[in-house]
């Protein structure tokens, strides 16, 4: 609540309490100094606390976040960071990744920007937002690298030295830098084995910066389980929904393939199964990596058209 609200607030409750009805003769007096409360000054009242007061957010029951959608939908309060953007000169035709190793490679979405290296079959109105990012797919963002989680990247001195200014984190220094209107989040390493509270109090702060600089997020969830109970992606599902912001529900497209998508040879439950990006090709579209990237096309297509449509 602003200042300025709790101070009218403060005032007209004291003046209701002070000219309450009451059986004391001098409190009835129209000599007294306290204002009369009128039907007006109690509908101001009204109208503060109901400003004020924060808008509950929905909670996930267990396990729902597996039943998410894949692909997200605009919220209202995506079209409020992304205005606020606007109005700070981000600039439309730029995301930037945000992410670990699984972030930091050239199997992810790096060849939508170079013809010939992927085939979208079905999926040809995705054309239309490869060529509205055209750039941003391999760019090398300054806010992924191989061993970075919630915490280090967050740490200035996890930050490119040369690029980066005196204490600035890498995401502080991609926003510069890149002047992002999206921001795609997919932390998937944990830290040290830390329960997904820890994971959360993060990515609290990683949302609430880049709400801030007016970029809108889209987080998303990971494909593995390596932790054991799925505690880091209902956490970061409860995050998405706490902030009202996309939710790139990976986990879920991964399901049906064999092996959930992982790599068989590997076996170690996190690395994904390779196959290159043509998606007309059934065999390819048996292995985890061409459902990362389509996905991640997918939900960045879903958030541009309903960011523009406001």
């Amino acid at each position: 609540m602003k200042a300025r609200q709790l101070f009218l607030l403060s005032i007209l409750l004291l003046a209701a309490c002070t000219t309450a009805p009451t059986a004391t003769p001098q409190l009835e007096s129209k000599s007294t100094s306290t204002p009369e409360v009128t039907e007006t000054a109690t509908e101001e009242v009204v109208a503060v606390t109901e400003k004020s007061a924060p808008t509950p957010r929905p909670t996930l029951g267990p396990d729902e976040w597996m039943t998410l959608p894949v692909v997200p939908q605009v919220t209202d309060t995506a079209r409020e960071i992304y205005t606020r953007g606007q109005e700070l000169g981000r600039d439309p035709t730029h995301f930037s990744k945000v992410g670990d190793c699984q972030t930091n490679t050239g199997f992810y979405l790096v060849d939508f920007d170079s013809e010939g290296t992927y085939s979208l079959g079905e999926y040809s109105y995705l054309q239309d937002t490869i060529d509205y990012y055209q750039g941003s797919f391999s760019r090398t963002s300054l806010a992924m690298r191989d061993g970075y989680n919630v915490a280090a990247i967050l740490t200035p001195f996890r930050a490119d030295p040369k690029k980066c200014e005196k204490g600035e984190n890498a995401i502080q220094c991609e926003f510069r830098l890149y002047n992002p209107s999206i921001a795609i989040i997919s932390l998937e390493t944990n830290f040290n084995d830390r329960p997904a509270d820890d994971y959360g109090k993060y990515m609290r702060q990683i949302i609430e910066y880049t709400i801030e600089q007016g970029v809108v997020p889209i987080l998303a969830t990971k494909g593995d389980n390596v932790e054991g109970d799925n505690s880091i992606n209902a956490e970061i599902a409860e995050i998405a929904v706490e902030y009202d912001i996309p939710l790139w529900n990976l986990w879920a497209a991964l399901q049906p393939l064999p092996n959930q998508g992982h790599d068989t040879e590997l076996n170690d439950g996190f690395h994904l199964s390779f196959s290159r990006n043509f998606f007309d090709k059934p065999k390819n579209m048996l292995s985890g990596w061409p459902w990362r990237n389509l996905t991640a096309l997918q939900a960045l297509d879903s958030v541009r058209r309903g960011l523009q449509e406001q």
